[in-house]
């Protein structure tokens, strides 16, 4: 098993703020035949949203 650092705290990409109001929401494809989730964070400061899809975002260098 191998030890991983802790990732660095989330903080808003434009006002560095680091709390976020977090809800869910869903997204249906052009046609309607598939619904995406997605869990919003909403920087409380700038109201800026990241958007996160199945655990990822573009936020993850990973």
């Amino acid at each position: 098993m191998t030890n991983q650092p802790a990732p660095p705290p989330l903080v808003c990409p434009l006002c560095r703020c680091p709390q976020f109001q977090q809800e869910e929401a869903r997204s249906d494809s052009r046609w309607g035949f598939t619904s995406h989730r997605m869990t919003l964070l909403i920087c409380m400061n700038c109201r800026y949203i990241l958007h996160f899809y199945d655990k990822n975002s573009v936020f993850d260098f990973d």
